[in-house]
């Protein structure tokens, strides 16, 4: 019998298994694809060309992860964008979020000299809030109704909190209730720029710009770093894929079991305790305890039988809030695209095509769409951003040739994706042709993964890439309910591991961390 059973085998559960093991535990994934990595897996999708097929992108996963499994020394190389993100607008022009906040300073000050000079106030109060959560990004939060320790957090995080001055903590506030456009409208006017910094309030939040609430999943986005550079974005060498391929063979090497095409239909329970899982062949495994890497509406409400959980997180547990919004393709292109806003502008260098363009380009923009989603299925212009990992990794195409991956955001989780998906996928193009001229017929070949069959292939319920709603309800000590916020069920020998535990989604592997903290602390 192995000491810890780890359902899911994505990246939080990686992470949790090495440091378990390095504890001198033993482990085992059991992982129902036909390889480990979850929603960060790379795929040939189309002959000769290969990409990230869901998780596409590289800032938030914490440094001391990456130090502590010695993911470099594994494979893992990742690579700066040289130009964050652009956004085309609908006069041909564009605005460039560039490395450095001078030359964003110098960019921004085309469209609006006020906000060139808000600037560096923005980035000072965006720069405290995003100290403030890195502070305990890996730190299991202060559990409501726990014992003297958790006590001890509260006072601690308080404590954190009285040493700021007023004025910084109106900015917490603001961040933690305010909706994304009020946040920005503190700072800045021209409705571009507003845009540009709106559209991380939006990814993986099905939301509009004017819901409270948005302006954190804005600082969800702003707290990484690449290669010990702050607020930067990256590339990892050969997609996603090679971050949880460098995690895997960091946990092999300290003795972990994986087992893939390995799917859990239930946890085991009896007398209270979580002992094994049965396996939808009909296999039973046992363990000392279980680690679940999935959503909680997932493990709670599929995996786990109601007898089995008290009466009220049952009925809540049942209303945990999921549903991103999002739509992924990847696809095959036989050229670079060609942006007309790229065209006869001085300033204008293949640079560009290196970070995340973003067709999406004013608040009223972002809110349309999301209103349309509501109330047609999807968005008649759907929010867009493309990158182009081939600028950087010429691994993933075949010479003279590109990989791009589309996420694209206000797509309404519960509508009949089996019969729209085509549909919504040509749109998709169609609206992109008109920012690139000859980008449709370019496309080789694509991979086109709906909400439903991002559920159906990762375990995405709805389509959550955060598996749940990032809002205040469902943060910190509520994640994903208050009472179990200390990656603890509410059975005993159950642990919870995966992005529905403080502090959320993004390949960050802070909850995989954190997790083996606390089973450690039990069992270890």
């Amino acid at each position: 019998m192995t000491d810890v059973l780890i359902i899911g085998g994505g990246h939080n559960g990686l992470v949790c298994a090495n440091y378990l093991a390095k504890s001198g535990l033993q482990v085992t994934i059991l992982e129902r694809n036909p390889i480990v990595g979850g929603a960060a897996i790379t795929e040939e999708f189309h002959p000769g060309f290969k990409n990230s097929v869901a998780s596409y992108t590289v800032s938030l996963l914490n440094p001391k992860v990456i130090n502590d499994l010695e993911l470099h020394r594994h494979g893992l190389k990742i690579l700066e964008r040289k130009v964050n993100n652009f956004w085309p607008n609908p006069e041909g022009d564009f605005l460039a979020f560039t490395v450095g906040s001078e030359n964003l300073k110098k960019e921004i000050a085309r469209y609006s000299e006020n906000d060139a000079k808000s600037l560096d106030l923005y980035l000072r109060d965006i720069e405290l809030v995003a100290d403030l959560i890195r502070d305990f990004l890996l730190q299991t939060p202060p559990n409501v109704g726990g014992g003297i320790r958790d006590l001890l957090k509260a006072l601690t995080l308080g404590n954190r909190a009285r040493k700021l001055r007023v004025e910084e903590n109106r900015v917490v506030m603001d961040i933690f209730t305010k909706s994304v456009d009020d946040f920005l409208n503190l700072y800045f006017e021209n409705e571009y720029v507003k845009g540009a910094f709106a559209f991380d309030g939006l990814v993986g939040n099905y939301a509009s710009p004017y819901t409270p609430g948005s302006a954190y999943v804005l600082m969800h986005h702003a707290f990484g770093e690449v290669n010990g550079k702050k607020g930067l974005w990256g590339h990892a060498v050969g997609g996603m894929g090679a971050i949880t391929q460098a995690m895997a063979a960091s946990a092999l090497e300290k003795g972990v079991t994986i087992e893939v095409n390995q799917s859990v239909k239930r946890v085991i329970v009896e007398n209270g305790k979580a002992i094994g899982v049965e396996l939808t062949d009909g296999k039973t495994i046992h363990a000392k305890v279980v680690a679940a890497n999935v959503n909680p509406s997932l493990l709670f409400n599929k995996m786990v039988d109601e007898q089995h959980l008290p009466e009220d997180f049952a009925r809540r547990i049942k209303h945990y809030k999921n549903g991103s919004g999002t739509f992924r393709m990847n696809v095959a292109l036989s050229e670079l695209p060609q942006f007309t806003c790229l065209k006869n502008q001085p300033r204008a260098s293949n640079d560009h095509l290196t970070g995340g363009i973003v067709l999406g380009p004013t608040v009223k923009f972002l809110d349309q769409s999301y209103r349309d989603s509501r109330e047609y299925g999807w968005s008649k212009v759907p929010l867009i951003e493309m990158l182009i990992p081939s600028t950087l990794d010429d691994s993933l195409a075949p010479p003279g040739q590109h990989v791009a991956s589309l996420f694209c955001q206000q797509f309404d989780p519960d509508i009949d994706w089996d019969q729209h998906r085509d549909e919504a996928a040509e749109l998709i193009i169609d609206t992109i042709e008109v920012y690139a001229p000859g980008f449709k017929s370019s496309v080789l070949g694509k991979q086109v993964l709906s909400p439903l069959d991002l559920e159906r292939k990762f375990g995405l319920v709805k389509g959550d890439i955060m598996h749940g709603a990032l809002s205040l309800d469902q943060m910190f000590s509520a994640r994903p309910m208050l009472g179990h916020g200390d990656y603890r069920a509410p059975i005993k020998g159950l642990y919870m591991c995966g992005a529905g535990t403080h502090p959320g989604g993004g390949v960050t592997g802070a909850p995989g961390h954190n997790a083996a903290k606390e089973i450690i602390r039990d069992i270890g």
